[in-house]
């Protein structure tokens, strides 16, 4: 459960964020532009990254742009490697790309499975081995990826979204086991719903009985979320739960 008050120093720290463009990856780069950082944005090359173009946060630094699938390997690397040279090795990453599509799982075509995994677990991967060898080399940096609720506990409805949320849990746990003693610090972040563009565009696909399921539990707000990150990044969680009920159901789970 995220404490509030403390806040890392990210002055001057190069902070990249896939995914950045909306939602939770937006919320938190706006925040991160205000503590200081030189952030870098590694998202789609949509109306949403057109908008942070043209609008972005103020900030000490300006913000750089990656546009990049990053279920796309290449992409990805070349993503990240752009990043790097624009403002230096990443002192952090976190990984706010992903994507959701509800539905009895008989009736997902195929192609959202492999999408699904493409995006949220190796999207994840793909970036964090290509910040990985300069941290490495530094002995120090974090990396925080944003699972969820659903990395935690079988969820009606989310046969395609669950599983790539699990891996993304289980990468979190072994690189934290595998990568603390060489001085890198990893967490995962388990949120429930988050009230964002996506869940919105995510709810009328819901089939009636996930509703009945989650339909008492509000959406958290992404700032809440980056409350959380920001918080666990200063006190070097393992995991990350924003909100009380996140908490609690993990505490269930």
């Amino acid at each position: 459960m995220c404490r509030l008050g403390r806040i890392p120093d990210l002055a001057d720290r190069h902070v990249i964020i896939t995914g950045g463009s909306s939602g939770i990856g937006l919320a938190l780069v706006r925040r991160v532009c205000g503590l200081g950082a030189k952030v870098s944005v590694v998202a789609l090359d949509d109306e949403d990254l057109a908008r942070l173009r043209a609008s972005p946060p103020p900030g000490r630094h300006p913000l750089h742009l990656a546009p990049a699938d990053v279920a796309d390997r290449e992409q990805a690397y070349a993503a990240i490697a752009s990043c790097l040279e624009r403002h230096g090795p990443a002192d952090v990453l976190v990984t706010c790309a992903g994507v959701v599509h509800p539905g009895y799982f008989e009736e997902l075509p195929d192609a959202v499975f492999e999408r699904d995994m493409a995006i949220d677990y190796l999207g994840t991967l793909w970036c964090i081995r290509g910040v990985l060898p300069g941290m490495l080399e530094r002995s120090s940096g974090t990396i925080v990826c944003i699972s969820s609720f659903a990395g935690l506990v079988g969820v009606f409805g989310m046969g395609a979204y669950c599983p790539p949320k699990y891996a993304v849990r289980g990468l979190c746990e072994t690189l934290r086991v595998e990568l603390k003693p060489r001085g890198i610090h990893v967490a995962g972040v388990y949120p429930t719903d988050v009230d964002t563009p996506g869940l919105a565009a995510e709810l009328p696909q819901h089939p009636p009985e996930q509703d009945a399921m989650q339909g008492k539990i509000r959406p958290i707000s992404p700032e809440v979320v980056v409350d959380a990150i920001l918080d666990g990044i200063a006190r070097r969680r393992k995991r990350i739960y924003p909100g009380r009920w996140t908490f609690l159901l993990a505490r269930l789970a």
